[in-house]
């Protein structure tokens, strides 16, 4: 094998999780951060909670209701619209 080809492998290398659990495993890094663990995942834990740490549900809330009022304005403007065409238009004897 060549020599300095595989980057240095650290047998005890340190997880921390953003609840603060740690544990050690082998890596190529020395310190790993990560978001979710088993000791908060919902899956392990059997707890149901949203784990968002992006704020994408929020975000997602928030877009929805958006898109509602959006929805319900352009409704407004048609029935509008089409009240204006109906009290215009005369109607014709046959």
């Amino acid at each position: 094998m060549k020599k300095n080809v595989h980057p240095a492998y650290y047998p005890d290398a340190v997880v921390t999780c953003a609840c603060g659990n740690t544990f050690t495993t082998g890596s190529t890094v020395k310190d790993i951060r990560v978001e979710i663990c088993s000791a908060c995942h919902p899956f392990y834990t059997g707890k149901q909670k949203f784990v968002d740490t992006a704020h994408r549900v929020d975000r997602f809330k928030r877009l929805q209701e958006k898109a509602q009022s959006f929805k319900k304005a352009k409704n407004s403007k048609r029935n509008k619209k089409s009240v204006e065409k109906t009290a215009i238009k005369p109607k014709t004897k046959k």
